[in-house]
């Protein structure tokens, strides 16, 4: 299939959720995409709206507290990431998302990075749930995925907004959307201390090695310097713009989209609903570019 209104979404940990937001909104402008490329969240958003299902993940996103978020992370020295890989796997499965990538609705390429050689890796045919778990596999959050023999990280390491992965379908057009769009801002700011409240939960802690206990400061103290969370997160943030503007610069997108969630870690899966309604935002406001982009 060649041809019509590729999007390119982009990854941002729990920023991406605002692509939710975005199908919304281009779906009450009469806005009918043609085909997906998804780089980490992007991809788990993409596939799940490539298989019909955009309702239901809408739904568990929407759901997600601060409590059962903290109930996917398995602290453990002796393992590569925070979260348990089997939480992705389930929540696809419950999604009712299709077995193949060839099953989908609409063509679809999910962005990964080969962990051994740190080139790209696109996902477009074979296991769906294997390339989204693949695409989604947050450096120091969730373990890699392997796949043919080989280990693959998020693709975000490599491609955060893959308009190349998109123009690869054969598209017309390309819609990109960034989730981490800093508009002359800091890279990294403060976080509003959520996080770390459900960190510092009863229900955590109990999990925690009593190693890793003895590390947490005392919980009436809160964090003295930023937390283990906000370095992940600040890290990732400085990786992927420089990698974002750097790809642009040689493969812009026919129209960008660029989301303004400084104020939400990428760990905050749980705000799932501010997200979203900044996906809702920025297309609105975009209504009359999106409109042009259609019918050039």
């Amino acid at each position: 299939m060649s041809g019509g209104l590729a999007l390119a979404l982009g990854s941002g940990g729990a920023r991406g959720w605002v692509h939710i937001g975005v199908l919304r909104e281009l779906e009450a402008q009469g806005v009918a995409p043609a085909m997906v490329a998804g780089c980490s969240m992007g991809a788990l958003v993409g596939a799940a709206w490539a298989a019909g299902k955009l309702d239901a993940l809408e739904d568990w996103a929407r759901d997600l507290s601060s409590t059962s978020f903290m109930g996917m992370i398995d602290l453990r020295l002796d393992r590569s990431g925070l979260m348990r890989g089997a939480a992705i796997m389930d929540l696809l499965r419950d999604l009712g998302l299709p077995e193949t990538i060839e099953e989908l609705k609409y063509p679809f390429i999910a962005v990964a990075t080969d962990m051994q050689t740190g080139r790209e890796v696109w996902l477009r045919k074979g296991s769906l749930a294997d390339a989204v778990r693949a695409s989604v596999s947050l450096p120091a959050i969730l373990r890699p995925h392997r796949i043919d023999g080989r280990w693959l990280l998020d693709g975000g390491l490599i491609n955060p907004v893959p308009v190349s992965a998109a123009r690869a379908l054969g598209a017309r057009r390309i819609l990109s959307v960034n989730p981490n769009d800093k508009a002359g801002g800091p890279l990294w700011a403060p976080s509003e201390g959520k996080l770390w409240t459900a960190l510092q939960a009863p229900e955590f802690l109990e999990k925690l090695p009593d190693p890793l206990r003895r590390l947490l400061p005392d919980r009436d103290e809160g964090p003295a310097e930023p937390t283990y969370f906000d370095v992940v997160s600040a890290s990732i943030d400085v990786l992927t713009e420089f990698l974002r503007k750097s790809r642009e610069a040689a493969d812009p997108a026919d129209l960008a989209l660029a989301a303004d969630l400084t104020d939400m870690s990428t760990l905050e899966f749980y705000r799932a609903n501010h997200a979203i309604e900044e996906g809702t935002r920025i297309t609105r406001a975009a209504h009359d570019r999106i409109a042009a982009l259609c019918t050039d």
